[in-house]
């Protein structure tokens, strides 16, 4: 294959905006000298050590997003990411590095650390479930190509929000989401906290749903619903929510009456 075949050959199997590995050049027929070849000549680029790309404008976010999708690490964007991009927390300030948040069980490639870019990638590993409810991961076209990047959908993004709530600021965001969340599907959101295995993440939920006194909430079937036994200590020498048996910011909840301090699970 002469220079300009194997040019066109790699415009062709790597799309612009992708970044792969050698692994995934080579299972695509890229020797690791011609590799070496297109990256002397700048036909490649390398954005981190081990991490290519063909040469083009700046990377967005989602062009990482979709190549790590692609090179089969199991993440999608959720938690306070998706809301953000679903336009729930457009009165919430958005300062400094945006940082994405991602949610698996893989770990990420050490290149992903490394590059220089005004975004960082944070891996939440948090098990949720057992079984994953495929409902609840959707997918939205991105760029020239329509690239489908997966996301958490509303429901099972705030269900992943609360997982990591821990302190009063971790409140008080959970809490402007939530005020946006005034259609959420009540049999998905059923179904996710019917399956999740963290009884925290499903008190919380429950709690600052009920707190917006929406109507999709008086439709949530709680039959099935497990929210175990014992206190959930939450905020540090906060209140003692009596229905949820969690502790939560005493501005939040004047209410409620001092619990004892008890670990949650």
């Amino acid at each position: 294959m002469s220079d300009s075949e194997g040019h066109k050959s790699l415009e062709k199997t790597l799309s612009e905006g992708m970044v792969v590995d050698r692994a995934w050049l080579a299972k695509r027929g890229f020797s690791r000298p011609s590799v070496d070849y297109y990256l002397r000549t700048g036909t490649l680029q390398a954005v981190a050590r081990g991490a290519y790309r063909r040469p083009g404008p700046p990377l967005k976010w989602e062009h990482l997003v979709y190549s790590l999708q692609q090179l089969g690490h199991s993440v999608h964007v959720g938690g306070r990411s998706a809301l953000d991009l679903g336009g729930f927390s457009h009165y919430l300030s958005m300062q400094g590095v945006k940082q994405i948040h991602l949610y698996g069980t893989d770990k990420l490639p050490s290149w992903v650390g490394k590059m220089d870019s005004p975004y960082k990638f944070q891996l939440h590993k948090t098990r949720l479930f057992d079984t994953p409810v495929p409902e609840s991961v959707t997918t939205k076209p991105f760029g020239h190509w329509d690239w489908p990047l997966r996301y958490a959908t509303p429901e099972l993004a705030l269900l992943e929000l609360v997982a990591g709530v821990k302190q009063e600021a971790d409140f008080e965001t959970a809490d402007k989401l939530f005020e946006s969340a005034t259609a959420l599907r009540p049999k998905l959101v059923t179904q996710l906290l019917t399956a999740c295995r963290q009884v925290k993440a499903k008190r919380l939920f429950l709690w600052f749903a009920e707190r917006q006194r929406f109507s999709w909430f008086d439709r949530l079937d709680l039959s099935e619903i497990s929210l175990g036994s014992g206190k959930r200590v939450i905020q540090t020498g906060g209140a003692l929510d009596s229905k949820y048996q969690i502790t939560v910011p005493r501005w939040m909840n004047e209410a409620s009456t001092d619990g004892s301090e008890q670990p949650f699970l």
